[in-house]
């Protein structure tokens, strides 16, 4: 058994404790929270933290399989100049790739995540998955924009989730843009996605993604034109909002993932759309676009988010801590109180998972985060602020 304590305590349960005391099992499972109304008594049995004690981190939107990417793609070259890197560099020896998602593998366990819900393209990162210290969930990508491929692409990803189900991981197929995927293959996924507990999909990352879809013109038109990966017919949903609404399975829980470029009129129309969760990865939108996603807006008009790092083909660290400092630092006004739970309790309810995790309380199995040098007197994170676990 051990006892733990700290400056503040963010349970996810009601108000931050002030010196509260955590008791928990050394296999993780949270005993008791007692709330000590801010005078702890000495007492050898307890260890006491300069900082505030958290639950562990759930990364809703990961892609492990790209890690020996690092470094490897220009910043700040628009999706367009991103994607056509990514197309030109993607074949890399299998040792090199296993072993890099290997060293992300431990560095996401390390900056505290508990749970990651990781995009997965091929099963080169199924094996170490089942053996991680993370519980990972697979959502199996599908995308093709030429509609006469679509059975083919389809046919591809039920193998695939084959593959991942004898590996023991949840598995979930989703498509991958609004933009790379064509309706017939839409349709195709969703059929097969009738039943998802989860489901995920990467969205309005970029301006040009609305034109795409909408009359097959724009910067993106363009960027497929010239990498080759146009088919002489387009076939796309009616708008980037019909495809949500009407062509991805309404069961379950929805993950909206980048939203850099989301307006409040598109937004609201989405949330039509119940069980719908806005995941950032601000990082990786500074990485590609060299802008961040509107989270003001986001929070105003009441949508629940959650918090990714993208893949290090598009960001320098797979850190949910990094990721909140960017966000704290372009929206001043929202509360660490506020950010943590986004990186926390929304995502374990996005993921389906909050039996387990995002919470301080009894039964649950969340992880011990300690967040240190950080501004305790405001409750701000400062740029040398850190993140080590303590469960």
């Amino acid at each position: 058994m051990k006892r733990f304590s700290s400056q503040f305590i963010f349970t996810n349960s009601g108000q931050p404790l002030k010196r509260g005391i955590i008791t928990a099992h050394d296999n993780g499972t949270i005993l008791s929270v007692d709330d000590m109304n801010g005078s702890l008594a000495e007492s050898q049995s307890v260890e006491f933290h300069n900082g505030i004690i958290i639950p562990g981190f759930v990364n809703c939107h990961c892609h492990l399989e790209l890690s020996h990417l690092k470094k490897a793609i220009a910043e700040k070259t628009g999706l367009g100049g991103f994607l056509i890197q990514l197309q030109n560099i993607r074949n890399y020896p299998p040792e090199d790739i296993s072993s890099s998602a290997i060293s992300a593998d431990n560095d996401l366990y390390r900056e505290g995540v508990e749970v990651c819900a990781d995009i997965c393209n091929t099963s080169i990162t199924f094996g170490l998955k089942a053996k991680s210290r993370i519980r990972y969930l697979n959502m199996l990508e599908v995308f093709g924009t030429d509609p006469e491929k679509a059975d083919s692409r389809m046919n591809e990803i039920v193998r695939l989730f084959d593959d991942s189900e004898k590996a023991g991981l949840p598995s979930f197929i989703v498509p991958h843009t609004v933009y790379s995927v064509s309706l017939p293959l839409f349709r195709l996924i969703k059929d097969k996605a009738l039943e998802n507990r989860i489901s995920s999909i990467h969205f309005m990352e970029t301006e040009g993604e609305r034109s795409f879809v909408s009359d097959h013109s724009g910067p993106l038109a363009e960027t497929f034109k010239m990498a080759g990966m146009l088919p002489g017919e387009l076939k796309t949903p009616e708008s980037i909002t019909s495809a949500i609404l009407n062509e991805v399975t309404p069961s379950g829980n929805l993950i909206l993932v980048h939203n850099t470029c989301a307006d409040r009129e598109t937004v609201r129309e989405i949330l039509k759309r119940k069980n719908t969760f806005w995941c950032l990865c601000p990082n990786a939108n500074l990485y590609i676009e060299n802008r961040v996603p509107p989270a003001g807006m986001l929070l105003s008009e009441g949508c629940e988010i959650v918090i990714g790092t993208d893949s290090l083909a598009s960001n320098h660290q797979l850190s949910i801590l990094s990721e909140l400092k960017v966000l704290q630092q372009y929206f001043p006004s929202v509360s660490l109180e506020e950010l943590v739970r986004w990186a926390t309790i929304n995502g374990a309810r996005a993921l389906g998972e909050e039996q387990r995790y995002g919470k301080i309380e009894p039964g649950k199995k969340p992880g011990l985060l300690l967040l240190e040098n950080l501004d305790l007197l405001n409750l701000r994170l400062l740029p040398e602020t850190t993140v080590r676990r303590l469960l």
